[in-house]
């Protein structure tokens, strides 16, 4: 008996669902070499589980950048974008999520100096006493993390957003340099690769970077 138009087009979107299920299930299993490939052929769904295996890492980059989720969000989106629009420029010279870093943190770079230029938004969001990081001092918080004294508690809260408005007053190349070794806990060399610049560059603004920080919460302890 012949098929309904109806039949058949139900018959034809399962089809093309499981032909979706079966294509997404091997894009999963796809390493990142063939998945870049066939992105930069024009294959929306290759890419999109490119954004998929490193959008947590991507957005954590940012958090860690900039501390502050509703920039993180906006960096997500526009590095993203940029990778997709800038895909076919990619040439297996790094590995991908190498490439993605770099995009990330430039785009971060430009949020820092667009947010440097507008006094109004100046004012860090509040700090948690785990972005703790200069050396010494910065050691000596982890008593306060652990301790569970309400008043040590309070205390490191305001140890955290003193040291947040700290780093708003440095460069957005210190504070990116810093950022990346403390909190990302990349090496010098790694940074400048990421920076494109030298080790030794990488190294004066991290010097630079630390003795403000220093200076700034001198009276802390």
């Amino acid at each position: 008996m012949p098929q309904t138009g109806m039949a058949l087009a139900l018959e034809g979107e399962r089809g093309r669902t499981e032909l979706a299920r079966r294509t997404s299930a091997a894009w999963s299993a796809a390493d990142d070499v063939v998945l870049i490939r066939a992105a930069q052929a024009g294959d929306r769904q290759a890419f999109e589980e490119l954004v998929h295996r490193y959008d947590r890492e991507v957005l954590r980059l940012a958090l860690n950048l900039l501390r502050r989720t509703e920039d993180a969000h906006d960096v997500y989106q526009e590095a993203f974008l940029k990778a997709y629009k800038n895909l076919h420029r990619f040439r297996f010279e790094c590995s991908f999520y190498t490439w993605l870093y770099r995009i990330v943190t430039n785009v971060c770079l430009d949020h820092l100096r667009r947010r440097n230029s507008r006094p109004e938004d100046q004012a860090p969001e509040t700090a948690s006493p785990d972005d703790s990081s200069v050396s010494d001092f910065f050691d000596r918080q982890r008593e306060v993390r652990t301790s569970a004294d309400p008043e040590r508690h309070l205390a490191g809260l305001e140890i955290g957003r003193k040291i947040a408005a700290a780093l708003e007053l440095l460069s957005p190349r210190e504070r990116m340099v810093f950022e990346m070794k403390h909190y990302e806990g990349l090496k010098l060399r790694a940074i400048g690769e990421v920076l494109g610049t030298t080790e030794e560059t990488v190294k004066n603004s991290l010097f630079r970077a630390t003795r403000k920080l220093r200076a700034q919460l001198e009276g802390l302890r």
